[in-house]
């Protein structure tokens, strides 16, 4: 009877996407973490987070 739940195939764990290769990305202007857009888009650039918590602030504010 073979363990359903086994673990430790011996594979190594697939590489994390922010490992994966691709342009020079910008930083988010308000924290500095790596965004979504190439260095040399032109404009404010915020990271998925940022984005988010502005939208936020912005649909809020009547």
């Amino acid at each position: 009877m073979s363990d359903y739940c086994a673990t430790g195939t011996g594979a190594d764990p697939a590489p994390a996407a922010t490992t994966a290769g691709g342009p020079p990305f910008a930083e988010c202007v308000l924290c500095r973490n790596p965004t979504e857009y190439p260095e040399s888009y032109k404009g404010i650039t915020l990271c998925p987070v940022c984005e988010w918590q502005e939208a936020q602030r912005t649909a809020c504010s009547g």
